[in-house]
């Protein structure tokens, strides 16, 4: 059978994540809400497997539900994250974004944009 490839669910879950703009966040729970696939812990699995991934996936821009970095120790540095967040103007402290509630990207969004 010919044609193109089914796309794989880690590839949704990118491309939702690719979406999320610059200086906001999303929740794994937000994209699995979203793209009614799975649980928050597939995409954070998803994530995990994301720098086999062609594209660059900014990862860094999905949180748990309390706006916590619980995604940081699968980056090659665990103060990685935080930097790229804050290198985009998200303040953080003590691992936890501040102002979530108005940081806050949900992937509906993408619809109404």
């Amino acid at each position: 059978m010919e044609g193109k490839k089914k796309p794989h669910y880690f590839d949704y879950v990118y491309e939702v994540t690719s979406a999320i703009p610059k200086g906001r966040v999303s929740t794994y729970g937000a994209i699995a809400d979203y793209l009614a696939l799975g649980s928050a812990r597939m995409v954070g699995w998803a994530l995990n497997k994301c720098h086999h991934s062609v594209v660059p996936v900014p990862a860094h821009r999905v949180v748990n539900s309390k706006g916590e970095l619980s995604g940081r120790l699968m980056f090659k540095s665990p103060t990685l994250m935080q930097e790229k967040l804050e290198k985009e103007g998200v303040l953080i402290e003590n691992n936890k974004v501040l102002d979530f509630k108005n940081r806050f990207w949900h992937p509906k969004e993408m619809a109404d944009e």
